[in-house]
């Protein structure tokens, strides 16, 4: 099963399980925050998917603000989850997978985190090259607990309005 197929195999199963949009997005949002899955997981594409769908479907806009609100926890928990063990392994975290297989990911972050310091935080949900790493490097260099959650709470929430909202807005438009 290639990218495509598991894509569309999640969005299909919301198309027919509509009342399971908002926990399906909670999972896909933690996964593509999530520190090691994230380099591997299409979650933006699935929640636009997802969105175009309930769009397409006609469903009633009141099926947006729980699938944002779910899509921003999940985001929030992917990344604070990634802070933790950032923060618990420290330097060891370069011998976990894949960090390990790819040290560069790691110093390609942390010149990320130096450039930008905790507004890093903010900044990551929405590049996803460095997404995968900016929690663990907040937690490897213990960027205190209030900032780090500020920065994440609020950046996860406007990450998922921001993939979410505007292809179901857009698509409705368009349907008319």
């Amino acid at each position: 099963m290639n990218v495509h197929d598991f894509v569309d195999a999640i969005v299909t199963f919301v198309r027919e399980n509509e009342g399971w949009a908002g926990p399906v997005a909670f999972v896909v949002a933690f996964l593509e925050s999530f520190c090691f899955l994230s380099i591997l997981w299409p979650g933006t594409a699935i929640l636009v998917g997802i969105s175009a769908l309930l769009a397409k479907s006609g469903v009633d806009m009141s099926v947006l603000g729980p699938a944002i609100i779910w899509a921003g926890v999940g985001g929030s928990l992917g990344y604070a989850i990634s802070y933790w063990i950032g923060l618990y392994y420290k330097d060891g975290i370069r011998e976990i997978w894949p960090f390990n297989r790819n040290p560069a990911m790691l110093d390609r972050g942390h010149d990320f985190f130096q450039k930008w310091g905790a507004i890093g935080v903010f900044l990551g949900h929405f590049f996803g090259p460095v997404r995968a790493v900016i929690p663990v490097i907040a937690g490897m260099y213990a960027v205190p607990q209030w900032q780090f959650q500020i920065a994440n709470i609020l950046s996860a929430f406007l990450w998922a309005a921001g993939v979410i909202a505007p292809t179901f807005f857009g698509l409705s438009y368009l349907l008319g």
